[in-house]
This record gives structure tokens, C-alpha cells and sequence, in this order.
């Protein structure tokens, strides 16, 4: 596969800045993989759009205040930090753009500063001086590390906006958006309707936004991300396949953290570690019945999953129906179920 078989419709124009409110009224562009067929409807027409019986899955990962602001020692410039992953004893992996060196010094407050350990095409990596944990001077001081294509600086509303209702485990850098989309009266109604719900986790980092860059779409390789799947999940899971019901991936992180670890027969066992799986057109799903996603910038290991769900024609069907209705695109914007 060509990386140029994924350049999507796209209209910049319908990059959402801000959700819907609330957030169940978000479109959703509904997809028959069968039929072909599109429908347009509503996010809160979900409990008419499953069965009882069905098991949505969704993400419970929380998205960190990760994004801190500062100035280099050397020349007082002002620098974004991103902090990616915690390494140990106050070490990050983080993303930073500029012109920075091995030993150069950010400072953050008075009293709170970061020098530069590691900088190479490798990653980037700091050690922060602070009398507080890494973790309290993000709550204290941090943004929401908010996508480069929503063009706006992060406001208060965001630490909200960019959550989902089911965040618990905290360690993304992004949010898996297509869970934003929930609200409390919407999971009452499908707890009405039958439909269950389960949770899984995995940790969005670096390896889901890693740009593509290979012509040959199967040369990417994806980098690791800490996932985990309990004991209560892998049991739903089990239940519903038995019962001959819809496992329901609420986004693109659970289908591949439920892909990672899925029996040749769809099987699902308690497991947690680090998922690589990269998945394209011509993949054997055999845990993931539905999806529900959102809209994806092309060329992406995001449109690519997508792609390989529901067939590259079907999605490309879709996206070109979705700018011709306007639909809003990416975290903030509307969403499709794929059936």
C-alpha cells in the first residue's frame, strides 16, 4: 500500500475548535460495512442504533495537564513542553520544539526548571528541579496538550472538553476522543435500552500521532503504548461474543488494544503491557464487531485502522460524504459508527 492511497477529503474549514454542546448532539454519520449505505443521525441516537445486549467498550485513560510553558535560561525565549512519559527519579521523555541543546536550561518558575539530558533524533529527554512532583507542577501549571490543528491557546473549558466521563487511569497526552462524545443522560438511556459498557486502558502517547513518512505504507513502525485490560472487561467481552451480540470499540485505542489481545477466536484474557500492533487494510479483526470513531487527518495510522475496519472505498465514500454535509472534523468534531 501506497502512504497516497490515504489522502482523504479534507477540508480545513471543518476542523472543530470547541465540541458541541452537549455533547451527545454531535452528528454521526452512520456506515453499514454490508450495505454501503449512510445515514445521518445523532450521537444520542445510539440506544436506537444498538441492540440490547451489545457491549460498548470504551477508554478510561485520563489525559494529563501535560503541556508546561516556560523560558530557555540562555536567551529568554519562550518554549511549550510537552511531557510525554515519566522515566524515573524526576526524568521525562517530553516534545519541544526549537533549537535546543543537550544542558540547556528551561525555567518554569523561580523555583521550578528543566535541563535538557538528551536530544537527538531519538526523542528528547529532561530532568526537572522542582519542589514539587512532575505530576503537581503539571496540575498546578499545565495546559491541556491540545492537538497543533485546533489553532487556538487552551482556555480553562479544555480540562473539561478534552476529558472524557469515563477518565480514570491517568496517563495519555491525548484524549480518545471518540468517548468524548458521552454524557451522563446518554449512558442512562443505553444502560435503559440493554446495552452494556465495559473499560480498557490504553495510554494515548507519541505512537498513535507518529507521523507516516514511509512511501510504503507497511515500512511505519509504531511505537509502544502502556495498555491494559481487566478482568471484568475481558469477562463482558467473553459474555457478549457467547451470546452472539456486538462488541462495540468506542474508538480507535480500543480496537487496538482489544486486537493486541484477542485469541484466534476472538477471545479476550486479562492482560496489560505495550501495544505495537499497526493496523492496515487486510487485517483479521477477531475481537471488534463495531466501531464508533471520529473523523481522522489523512494519512494517518488513525485512518488507516479506520480503512482496514470498514474497507478503503466504503471510507473514502464516507469522508467525502461527511465534507460535502459539513461534518466537523477531528477531537472536537462529530463522529461515525461503523456497523
Amino acid at each position: 500500500m501506497r502512504l497516497s492511497d490515504f489522502d482523504l477529503p479534507f477540508d480545513p474549514g471543518l476542523v472543530a475548535l470547541q465540541p458541541v454542546i452537549p455533547r451527545d448532539q454531535a452528528r454521526l454519520l452512520l456506515l453499514g460495512r454490508a450495505t454501503g449505505r449512510l445515514e445521518h443521525r445523532r450521537v444520542a441516537d445510539l440506544p436506537d442504533l444498538l441492540a440490547p445486549g451489545d457491549l460498548l467498550v470504551v477508554n478510561d485513560t485520563k489525559v494529563l495537564t501535560a503541556r508546561l510553558s516556560g523560558r530557555t535560561r540562555s536567551t529568554g525565549k519562550p518554549v511549550d513542553v510537552l511531557f510525554v512519559k515519566e522515566l524515573g527519579d524526576g526524568v521525562w521523555e517530553v516534545m519541544v520544539k526549537g533549537p535546543l541543546r543537550t544542558g540547556q536550561i528551561i525555567d518554569f518558575d523561580e523555583q521550578s526548571r528543566a535541563t535538557i539530558l538528551r536530544r537527538d533524533a531519538g526523542g528528547t529527554s529532561v530532568k526537572v528541579d522542582s519542589p514539587l512532583s512532575v505530576r503537581e507542577l503539571l496540575q498546578q501549571r499545565g495546559s491541556m496538550p491540545l492537538p497543533p490543528y485546533i489553532t487556538r491557546a487552551p482556555i480553562e473549558q479544555d480540562r473539561r472538553w478534552y476529558q472524557t466521563l469515563f477518565a480514570r487511569t491517568e496517563g495519555a497526552i491525548a484524549a480518545p476522543t471518540a468517548g468524548l462524545h458521552f454524557t451522563t443522560e446518554l449512558l442512562a438511556r443505553l444502560d435503559r435500552a440493554g446495552i452494556r459498557l465495559a473499560t480498557v486502558t490504553l495510554h494515548v502517547g507519541t505512537a498513535t500521532f507518529k507521523p507516516v513518512v514511509t512511501e510504503r505504507v507497511e515500512d511505519h513502525r509504531m511505537g509502544e503504548e502502556a495498555f491494559e485490560v481487566g478482568v471484568e472487561a475481558a469477562k463482558a467481552i467473553v459474555e457478549t461474543k457467547q451470546a452472539g451480540r456486538r462488541v462495540v470499540a468506542v474508538g480507535t485505542t480500543v480496537v487496538r488494544t482489544l486486537e493486541t489481545v484477542a485469541g484466534e477466536r476472538g477471545g479476550i484474557v486479562p492482560a496489560r503491557g505495550g501495544s505495537r500492533l499497526f493496523i492496515t487494510p487486510g487485517f483479521q479483526f477477531k475481537a471488534v464487531d463495531a466501531l464508533m470513531t471520529n473523523f481522522h487527518l489523512p494519512r494517518t495510522t488513525l485512518v488507516m485502522l479506520v480503512s482496514a475496519f470498514a474497507g478503503t472505498g466504503l471510507t473514502r465514500k464516507a469522508y467525502e460524504e461527511a465534507v460535502k454535509e459539513g461534518y466537523r472534523f477531528y477531537s472536537y468534531g462529530d463522529a461515525m459508527l461503523i456497523i
